[in-house]
């Protein structure tokens, strides 16, 4: 695992990319404490990375993009099946060495508070519980994107469902205010899920049976939860995307409240999606 970490650090910073990604996320940040923190006279430095949190949804993709579907494309991916490792360490390996280049701008954007607590007053608890659950939330982002990466040998391809993906999560509370609250209206938009879900489990496993038996018992489920007590289901879309929302969480340590459920869903976030990268190269090796 330490060779296939020492080997992708150095890859990225032989190349543009950790100093591309570094300088575009230090960029937005600098963006938007001069917007708050100097021109605004606002000390809240959180409210910075509220602002900037959706620069992640384009240059995670871009940085995670090429971390497997490069290696596809090259045909090196075999390689890695003749190693003395594991695959779970080939992907917790590529995984710390993006952590790595995320942590490095971060490390530079925790001294922000400090400068600006030379000028003013900061609350600098809240401020740095807001870089911590920023840095957790770019974790989870980041192994979602090395799965979105393990399914595709066409970086491109990888990079753009990605910022579909993460901007989906950043949008989708606001979009479930916009379905209607009756039940009726629950049951249309979560049939509209089960079905995108279903064919997510088609592309990933071309097996029909599996995906209509997933799609058809999820619906059962639904419309006997609607049978029994339609009542539950008027406006839990809303709730439930907020939940499922990884910017939501963000938010709540934003507003001065360091919530211990959003660490462990990111963390449950980090541990699924490697697990299924893990999955997707298992796969690949047997086929």
């Amino acid at each position: 695992m330490i060779a296939v970490l020492k080997h992708e650090l150095r890859s990225y910073f032989h190349s543009l990319t950790a100093y591309l990604f570094g300088a575009l996320l230090l960029v937005f940040v600098g963006i938007g404490a001069m917007l708050y923190n100097i021109q605004a006279a606002v000390s809240n430095f959180e409210f910075v990375l509220s602002f900037c949190s959706i620069v992640l949804a384009v240059i995670v993709p871009i940085l995670t993009m090429r971390v497997i579907a490069e290696e596809r494309r090259q045909k090196t991916d075999q390689l890695l099946y003749s190693l003395p490792i594991t695959t779970v360490q080939v992907i917790v390996g590529k995984y710390l060495a993006l952590l790595v280049v995320y942590l490095i701008p971060l490390c530079i954007i925790s001294f922000y508070p400090l400068i600006f607590a030379q000028f003013g007053e900061v609350y600098l608890a809240t401020s740095y519980g807001s870089i911590f659950a920023f840095f957790m939330m770019g974790a989870a982002l980041i192994a979602l994107g090395i799965f979105l990466s393990s399914l595709t040998d066409n970086q491109g391809f990888a990079a753009g469902i990605g910022i579909a993906v993460i901007l989906l999560n950043y949008y989708s509370v606001r979009l479930s205010e916009h379905v209607s609250s009756t039940a009726m209206g629950t049951v249309i938009a979560f049939g509209v899920l089960i079905l995108a879900l279903g064919a997510v489990i088609w592309y990933l496993t071309k097996n029909e049976n599996l995906a209509y038996g997933c799609c058809f018992a999820l619906a059962a489920v639904l419309i006997l939860v609607n049978v029994l007590d339609g009542a539950a289901l008027e406006g839990l879309l809303p709730d439930l995307m907020e939940k499922l929302s990884l910017f939501a969480r963000l938010d709540t340590f934003v507003n001065g409240t360091f919530d211990l459920t959003a660490i462990v869903y990111d963390m449950s976030v980090i541990v699924f999606f490697l697990f299924l990268s893990v999955q997707s190269l298992e796969k690949r090796r047997y086929n």
